[in-house]
């Protein structure tokens, strides 16, 4: 139903009061519309004109079915006038078109250090302090008393900073469409960025590029630039700078005001409180706190403490002191240290070997070392998995992982470890991994090595005690081989792969080929792993030679039959070592013994010889040849069967079994038999006597 007149005036009318109450109808009536405005149009019935189009950088607004219309810079009246011209080459009726200005706009670009630099519309009467709310803010590092407006190819700079100390709106410029505002980043920041703290901007050097700075560096918390103050001292730089460090040498200070060196003790000041100790501060002094060096402690009660120890260095050691107690003194093993491997230096030169992880877990009866005074303590650093650690592992301690593992590499031994520590130790074997047989060669004591074989899978599956793990020791190398990549392209595995674990696939499937299986896989994930029978494989007679039995045995299997009946039994149990064999369905009748096929002469459309199953009938047979010709006697279809002793034949009428539907009259046909069908000129007197003479003759002739 179309919408009246009527109905046109009074929406007309309302969009009109609209208008008169909006905004924009109240202001003066000389605005001229600029880029970013947004423009209402309607025409009653045209929903695809009555929306809001926005004026883009090019002074447009682009309507359906007209395209673009150039709209920048018109009054009111001429943007009606102009929109409704262009709207006259497509719609007759536009008595009620209604052209107006919605929204006056400004189309701001924002770029440089705020958070989301972009372009943005804004309302018309919108400041610089609206536009950087429009981007997200600041980000903190902005230099505000530099940003830049950018209009008409011309860059004018104001202080954003003074209008936030005092809020006169008079800083900051008018904004019109098309202006860009950019936010340069305040060179503090260097060239690469990082995160800004203004918070500690003070404490770690406010004046980086001040030359009248005061410049603080050596053993303080936060050395940096700092600015120039009257009446400022040292100790308020010093401050400043965090506070020396408790490695400073405080009573070496040098401090360079002008071109004057001199030295400061602070500890003296500390101690006297005497100002007139303080070096004058002048504009681009140099302070420096040099390091203290230590006194290098010996004597004839030292005993040294090295490596990852909380707090390594010498000790004097008393004549009782135990190892734990010299230990204890230095603050214990770190959490990086080896605890496994301590080494005591006596002063004679010789290395005693301690475990203290062992000694305080009671499974070594190891005991203390006994320290003397020279004797050395060294605590090694843990050797970590992901660097090479060639240098910090001797031979004599290591275990050699190599394969399919997560992380392979080198591994520090320890004797309360087993094989499946190892292998958790290196992440476990990776997807790819053949657990059924991982290699273990461990040295035998006497200058030689022996090779384990170990089934991973077994040992879980069977949930057997750790005692059934094969001997892992310090110098021992185990291997976890790979499974092939892929089962359609595994040749490049068989250097690798022995024949006795190996599956070989032939004949009639996608991927013919050798695999490597377990002996868990069933006989259908082999076939599956070939791509499966093809479409001209016999699936009824499959051959499995089982060269794992350690005779000849073949296993004949009718695949046909399992999917029809679902019989578990009917699948062979294959083994590593196995030959699969799918023959082709349609072989030479040279391949096939004679006995196992059954032949149709005469009258059909593809005679000749045919393999016979036992399911079978008479009518499966002929459909098998092809069905009978259009000059087929079916009257007297002749069937020769071949007995032990001798051949006999009978008819069948296939014309009467059409009408009847007596199976009981079908023949009972074996394999070696043969089926003949004459044609209809062929009379049964003495030519059906002679032909019969001649099929025995053929059939006696089949047999041998």
């Amino acid at each position: 139903m179309k919408p009246s007149a009527y109905s046109f005036s009074c929406v007309s009318l309302l969009i009109t009061l609209l208008m008169l109450l909006s905004p924009v109808a109240l202001a003066e009536e000389d605005y001229l519309t600029q880029i970013g405005d947004e423009i209402n149009v309607f025409l009653p019935g045209e929903s695809e004109l009555n929306k809001s189009f926005q004026i883009d950088r090019q002074g447009r607004i682009i309507l359906p079915e007209v395209g673009a219309v150039e709209v920048e810079g018109l009054t009111e009246e001429q943007l009606q006038e102009k929109v409704s011209a262009q709207l006259a080459s497509i719609f007759r009726d536009l008595s009620n078109l209604q052209v107006y200005i919605n929204k006056r706009q400004l189309l701001i670009s924002i770029q440089g250090y705020v958070q989301q630099p972009g372009e943005f519309t804004l309302p018309a009467n919108a400041t610089v302090q609206m536009a950087l709310h429009a981007a997200n803010g600041l980000r903190p590092g902005a230099q505000l008393d530099k940003l830049q407006l950018k209009r008409e190819g011309e860059s004018s700079i104001f202080n954003y900073k003074a209008f936030l100390d005092s809020g006169d709106m008079e800083m900051l410029p008018a904004l019109k469409s098309l202006d860009v505002i950019f936010v340069p980043a305040s060179p503090i920041i260097g060239n690469v960025e990082q995160t800004f703290d203004p918070a500690n901007l003070a404490d770690g050097g406010d004046a980086a590029d001040d030359s009248d700075a005061v410049k603080v560096f050596g053993e303080v918390n936060r050395p940096g630039s700092f600015s120039y103050k009257d009446g400022v001292t040292l100790v308020d730089l010093l401050m400043r700078a965090g506070g020396v460090t408790r490695y400073a040498s405080v009573e070496q200070i040098r401090v360079i005001a002008g071109s004057e060196p001199a030295l400061f003790n602070l500890k003296g000041y500390l101690d006297s409180g005497n100002e007139k100790l303080l070096p004058p501060m002048v504009p681009g002094t140099t302070i420096f706190v040099p390091k203290q060096e230590e006194e290098i402690k010996s004597g004839a009660n030292t005993v040294y403490v090295m490596g990852e120890v909380q707090k390594p260095g010498a000790f004097e050691s008393k004549p009782n002191a135990s190892f734990m107690d010299i230990l204890s003194n230095a603050g214990g093993p770190t959490r990086f240290a080896e605890s496994r491997q301590i080494r005591v230096i006596k002063a004679d030169g010789k290395v005693q070997k301690f475990d203290l992880a062992g000694y305080t877990e009671g499974t070594i009866t190891q005991e203390l070392p006994a320290i003397q005074p020279g004797d050395a303590i060294f605590v090694p650093e843990k050797t970590d998995m992901n660097e090479k650690s060639w240098l910090k592992v001797a031979p004599d301690r290591a275990v050699r992982v190599m394969g399919e593992v997560v992380a392979p590499g080198r591994i520090e031994w320890s004797p309360e470890m087993n094989l499946m520590d190892l292998l958790a130790h290196v992440g476990g074997p990776n997807p790819k991994a053949d657990t059924a047989k991982i290699e273990i060669v461990t040295p035998d004591g006497r200058g030689g090595t022996r090779k384990t074989d170990f089934n991973l899978d077994t040992f879980i599956k069977q949930g057997m005690p750790d005692s059934a793990l094969p001997f892992v020791q310090a110098g021992s190398t185990v291997r976890v081989h790979k499974l092939p990549d892929d089962p359609r392209d595994n040749k490049s595995q068989w250097v690798r792969q022995s024949s006795d674990s190996s599956i070989y696939v032939f004949g009639q499937v996608g991927a013919p080929g050798r695999y490597r299986f377990t002996e868990e896989l069933h006989f259908l994930d082999i076939l599956a792993a070939a791509d499966g029978p093809t479409k001209d494989a016999d699936l009824r007679n499959i051959r499995v030679s089982h060269r794992s039995q350690g005779h000849a045995m073949v296993s004949h299997l009718n695949l046909a039959r399992y999917f029809e009946t679902g019989d578990e039994h009917i699948l062979p149990k294959v083994l590593p070592g196995d030959t699969i064999y799918v023959p082709e369905k349609n072989r030479q009748w040279l391949e096939e013994p004679a006995s196992e096929t059954i032949r149709v002469l005469g009258a059909v459309n593809k005679p000749g010889r045919y393999r016979f199953d036992d399911d079978m009938t008479l009518l499966d047979l002929l459909a098998e040849a092809g069905g009978t010709s259009d000059n087929a006697y079916i009257e007297r279809i002749t069937v020769v069967n071949l007995t032990c002793c001798e051949s006999q034949a009978s008819s069948f009428n296939l014309l009467e079994f059409a009408k009847t539907g007596d199976y009981r009259a079908v023949p009972v046909i074996r394999a070696g038999d043969t089926v003949f069908v004459p044609e209809k000129s062929e009379s049964f007197s003495n030519t059906f006597q002679d032909a019969m003479q001649l099929i025995l003759g053929i059939a006696l002739l089949g047999t041998l």
